[in-house]
């Protein structure tokens, strides 16, 4: 039995091998590295093992007092985090994985052995084991700071969850953010609000999300769409009627103002109503005070108000379709909710969000998005805005099997026909078409041109500086291939 002097590095390797010039060798070799225990037997090797902690033990596979596949099956108990090594000149493959696998050995050398792979081999081995050591101790540091986390910042949790999510809607980008803040400290006031966007883009969500932030939340949240209701019928759902007031009343109506009352009104579609009933709606907004249809009587209802238009009542009031002083009464808070398009960061997490919540609806697993897919979510225009989103993942859920990720073959006809195409296939499309080479050149032109236009969103400056066309010349090329918004 052999130890060597040499202290100062860290690693300590057990050499046994009862052959002594092998062992010598093998000392000379991992000494330049490594601490090297030497040992020519199994009992003088368990000696050292007894008070000595080793990184690798590399061990003859043929020893007079048991097999070294014995002998590292033993130490593995004692020595669990060692790097056990065999050398062999044992060539049955499938016994080798066996004997292998029975002590947990890292890897078999052959003989004869290069000094060189041995040492990479080891260095190899050494650098595995640090990793797995380092990952399962940040791992536990993890954990153990996520448990603390939990005890000791749940409201500063709670703070970064609402960057993130107000009530039911689910954003990431910068425009969403500031909106949602200034719906958070428009919702302690009682002042009206009166919600922009497009059509999808979630106005009603953000109505939702206003008054459960109140001090409103624990009365009642109602809705009204006032859009194609004949002023009768919006007078009815809104201020109630009496019994007989028009055909058709055969009961009382309370209304939803009445009904709201200590609540909320969210009227969707506020730019629809006619200039008459415009003119009861202010009044409303001014006394706070309802008269159903069909009675003299009046009652005061303590009634938020929250509009929401697709269209800009800014622009309605100054073209004389809409009351200017209703506008002004309407937007004691404004919010302009800013297109899908326009927050593209908010894709992402938006279509993850529904994806799961639309898998769990119909206990399915759905491990998330290809990458795929989720480029084209972010390159598509979506003119249904949000809307449109959530009806494409719930169709891609339906679709999916249980344990499947989304993919392009879950993706309905229309956005499938946007997905970029082998370059081969569309070369082979395009000679087999025949034609002249002036048909082949027209093709391709109209289709360069087309995926521009779909690119640039139909931005026909955009389009014509990206082609090198004026945007007369870029017009006729529109003309004369009878392109659109629809030209698949």
């Amino acid at each position: 039995m052999q130890k060597t002097d040499r202290k100062s590095i860290e690693w300590q390797v057990l050499v046994i091998d009862e052959n002594v010039e092998e062992r010598k060798a093998l000392t000379r070799c991992l000494s330049r590295d490594y601490q090297v225990f030497s040992a020519g037997s199994v009992t003088d090797a368990l000696k050292i093992l007894e008070h000595e902690q080793v990184d690798v033990i590399l061990s003859d596979l043929r020893l007079s007092e048991m097999t070294g596949i014995d002998l590292l099956m033993r130490v593995r108990v004692t020595q669990p985090e060692a790097i056990r090594i065999l050398i062999t000149e044992y060539a049955d493959f499938q016994d080798m994985v066996k004997l292998i696998n029975d002590a947990a050995v890292y890897q078999f050398v052959p003989r004869p052995w290069h000094p060189d792979q041995l040492l990479l081999m080891i260095r190899r081995a050494l650098e595995s084991r640090e990793l797995a050591r380092r990952h399962r101790y940040l791992s536990r540091e993890l954990k153990f700071a996520d448990a603390v986390m939990q005890r000791q910042n749940d409201g500063m949790a709670r703070m970064l969850q609402q960057s993130y999510e107000f009530d039911k809607l689910v954003f990431a980008s910068d425009k969403m953010l500031e909106v949602c803040n200034l719906a958070r400290r428009a919702a302690t006031s009682n002042l009206p609000i009166l919600i922009q966007g497009e059509t999808g883009t979630g106005k009603e969500l953000m109505a939702r999300a206003v008054h459960f932030y109140s001090s409103r939340r624990n009365f009642p949240f109602l809705t009204q769409n006032c859009g194609a209701l004949p002023d009768d019928l919006l007078h009815s759902e809104l201020f109630g009627h009496k019994r007989g007031a028009f055909t058709g009343a055969i009961s009382d109506r309370l209304g939803l103002f009445p009904a709201a009352d200590g609540g909320t009104v969210f009227l969707d579609e506020i730019s629809e109503v006619s200039p008459s009933f415009q003119i009861s709606l202010l009044r409303f907004l001014q006394e706070g005070e309802v008269k159903p249809l069909g009675t003299d009587q009046t009652r005061h209802c303590d009634v938020r108000i929250i509009a929401a238009s697709n269209r800009p009542l800014k622009e309605l009031a100054e073209k004389g379709l809409f009351r200017r002083d209703l506008y002004y009464r309407l937007k004691g808070v404004e919010l302009e909710i800013p297109p899908l398009r326009e927050r593209i960061e908010d894709i992402p997490v938006l279509a993850d969000h529904l994806a799961h919540k639309y898998a769990e609806s119909i206990h399915r697993k759905i491990p998330g998005i290809s990458h795929e897919v989720m480029r084209l979510f972010k390159s598509f225009s979506w003119p249904g805005n949000v809307r449109e989103l959530e009806n494409e993942v719930r169709r891609m859920v339906a679709l999916a099997e249980n344990g499947e990720f989304l993919s392009p073959k879950h993706l309905s006809h229309d956005l499938q026909k946007l997905l970029p195409q082998d370059r081969a296939d569309d070369l082979n499309a395009f000679l087999n078409g025949g034609g002249t080479l002036k048909d082949l050149v027209e093709r391709m032109e109209k289709r360069i041109v087309t995926e521009a236009l779909r690119r640039n969103k139909w931005n026909h400056s955009k389009v014509a500086r990206e082609l090198g066309l004026s945007r007369v010349g870029l017009a006729n090329k529109i003309k004369r291939y009878q392109l659109d918004r629809q030209t698949p």
